[in-house]
């Protein structure tokens, strides 16, 4: 992810089309032609979530879409990105690769929708994979339910999102994943300095407590490659 630097309002831009995913939502464009898909969610601590989580994805190295802040405190904003790719289902064998490298750092932010309820989670631009909703992870479900104890300081995620079949696209991704395979993606996650995890929290809008879990997490993971 790019983290872009404006503040957008989206009061003083045109909408040009309609919601694309889930949550209510609209693509809007500035007077400079630059647009926006932006998403309305229920709460600034849903939309922080969000955020922060983005945020993590980006610390650990895994493209996403580029973030922009909104002056609404409830809106996700991201760049208009035309996609080449906007389905697995269409993801080559070296594509499909390609998003597996990045499977811990799914499982480590507990991002249960990182393939998406359609298997639209996932793009490609370029030949580059892309991650392109982060609304399941950290503390919140896709639609805005919080999962409480669901998110632990146990990363569950390492199994599930490779054996659940009731996420058939998540198994479509990552299911043939071999143990060395899986231990790489850890190690990912294992190389980011937990002072870094932190900051980018705690910078982010978000808790002390959070910032302990996702390194308590990360430990965790990496109790997994001995």
């Amino acid at each position: 992810m790019h983290a872009g630097c404006s503040v957008i309002d989206t009061q003083k831009m045109q909408r040009v089309a309609g919601q694309i995913g889930s949550n209510p939502a609209g693509i809007f464009q500035d007077h400079n032609g630059q647009r926006y898909y932006v998403k309305s969610l229920e709460s600034p601590m849903h939309a922080r979530n969000e955020l922060i989580a983005a945020r993590l994805y980006q610390l650990a190295g895994a493209p996403t879409l580029t973030y922009h802040n909104s002056v609404d405190p409830c809106q996700i904003v991201t760049e208009w990105l035309a996609l080449d790719k906007k389905h697995i289902a269409h993801f080559s064998e070296s594509e499909r690769k390609q998003a597996q490298q990045w499977f811990g750092v799914h499982a480590w932010t507990a991002n249960w929708d990182a393939a998406g309820f359609d298997g639209d989670n996932q793009g490609v631009k370029n030949g580059k994979v892309l991650t392109l909703d982060v609304g399941g992870a950290l503390a919140f479900r896709a639609h805005g339910d919080p999962k409480g104890k669901a998110f632990g300081l146990q990363v569950e995620e390492l199994t599930v999102l490779r054996r659940d079949r009731g996420n058939p696209h998540a198994l479509k991704l990552f299911a043939d994943m071999t143990e060395d395979e899986v231990k790489q993606a850890i190690r990912v996650v294992a190389l980011i300095p937990n002072e870094q995890i932190r900051q980018v929290i705690i910078n982010s809008g978000g808790s002390h407590k959070l910032a302990e879990k996702m390194v308590a997490r990360k430990a965790d993971m990496m109790g997994r490659l001995s």
